[in-house]
């Protein structure tokens, strides 16, 4: 399959007439992600928080949990990305949010009729983590139908900063609602943003278009063969294999940090539930910000260059997170988190735009499942690191071999033909 990799050489002035704000499916699509996002985040501090104090779960236990949401991406996102495209993306998305609101819902419905089972933790969040799946690449897949080339970077960064406002206020909000009407009652919270984000699914106008024939062929494929074609696409370009190896070790020390860093502050640190929430949320707003500053960065720095830059600049600030004490010190946590934060969503911001506009959209569904399987599988090692080197060598140690993967992200970009580049050169254009 020959490389259709396109420029993204950002074209302002088209930008700068096209404004979101009045764009009614991206807006409905925008808000109803955010609902999503901001009921997940609380969901992700609420569902360790219970399985901690409620369940008295050890520190390999809640590791599991992050295991248990990060496993499915081994198994289903090579079959997601080909029913992506075989299937209308936003009716998929709508199932997917109606499931998940249903599997999340009976935790609260279980917490207010009796008492919840570590059991239940496991495999409610193995159901939702496996939808996801779906969800994501569909999702991912679905945003070039509703906007055009030169509005990605933007409806990029806007997605991305209200999914890192929701991962900041999320645990913050879900400590409040557990201190008000117990964990496993507020986990209510997120079924019903499931809810409202399937409604606005239901009322955008935008074209849910046929998938589009692969042009690239003469006859169909099995669906074997049809699982590895996104893959065997974006390895060969070089490019994308530097994002893939770079989104992939960045994420295994992510959710290393992620499954330690509840039984960190509270165990550890002695923080108390409220506080765990600021901390987290806290450090998530460097999130916010960097995916606001990404398109304005993007014309001063370059389209190429910022992926790289982003990274190499705030990736090491998160070795400030082993270093966190109790009381003022959390403070450095909180910084660590942030800095790192601000860097990857720039990062992520820029190189999903990437992927967006230059991939052919009858294949962009594979290819994107195939980046997700490499990258997402990380995300259970990450968990099972987390967890056995907590385990076995304490929670500060652990934590310094997760910041340590987190701090080396970006030399995979700066190894590769993006150190010399502004921008996407036009020869790599299809």
């Amino acid at each position: 399959m020959p490389d259709k990799t396109a420029s993204l050489a950002t074209p302002l002035p088209s930008q700068a007439r096209s404004s979101l704000w009045r764009h009614r499916d991206f807006m409905l699509l925008w808000g109803g992600g955010a609902a999503s996002d901001l009921g997940s985040a609380v969901s992700t501090l609420l569902i360790p928080l219970m399985a901690v104090q409620s369940v008295g779960a050890t520190t390999f236990q809640v590791a599991m949990l992050s295991l248990a949401r990060r496993l499915p991406a081994a198994v289903f996102s090579l079959p997601a990305g080909v029913l992506v495209d075989r299937l209308r993306k936003r009716r998929l998305m709508l199932w997917c949010q109606i499931l998940c609101a249903l599997a999340i819902g009976s935790v609260p419905v279980v917490a207010f009729l009796g008492h919840v089972h570590l059991w239940q933790l496991y495999v409610v969040t193995a159901v939702v983590g496996s939808i996801t799946v779906f969800f994501g690449i569909a999702d991912l897949s679905y945003l070039p139908h509703v906007l055009t080339r030169d509005q990605l970077v933007d409806g990029n960064g806007k997605l991305n900063a209200t999914e890192t406002a929701s991962d900041s206020a999320g645990p913050a909000l879900g400590a409040l609602l557990a201190g008000v009407v117990t964990a496993g009652r507020a986990v209510a919270v997120d079924a019903v943003s499931y809810v409202i984000s399937a409604v606005t699914l239901v009322l955008m106008r935008a074209p849910d278009p046929r998938p589009e024939p692969d042009r690239t062929r003469t006859a169909p494929v099995s669906f074997r063969v049809a699982m590895t074609e996104g893959l065997r696409f974006a390895w060969r370009n070089p490019v994308l294999r530097a994002i893939i190896c770079c989104t992939a070790t960045a994420n295994l020390g992510i959710i290393a940090v992620g499954s330690l860093e509840v039984v960190y502050l509270v165990r550890g640190l002695n923080t108390s539930g409220p506080l765990v929430g600021v901390v987290i949320g806290t450090g998530v707003l460097g999130g916010f910000a960097g995916s606001l500053l990404a398109k304005p960065l993007a014309a001063r720095v370059g389209n190429a260059r910022l992926m790289w830059v982003s990274l190499i600049v705030c990736a090491p600030f998160a070795l400030l997170m082993p270093l966190a004490g109790p009381g003022v010190g959390l403070i450095l946590y909180s910084l660590g988190w942030g800095v790192f934060n601000a860097g990857g969503a720039v990062y992520q911001t820029a190189q999903m735009a990437y992927r967006q506009s230059s991939i052919p959209k009858e294949i962009l569904g594979r290819v994107n499942a195939g980046i997700r399987w490499v990258v997402w599988s990380t995300m259970p090692l990450g968990a099972l690191l987390g967890g056995v080197v907590g385990t076995w060598l304490g929670l500060r140690t652990a934590l310094w071999v997760a910041t340590g993967f987190l701090a080396v992200t970006g030399l995979w970009l700066l190894a590769s033909p993006l150190r010399g580049w502004r921008d996407i050169p036009e020869s790599q254009a299809g």
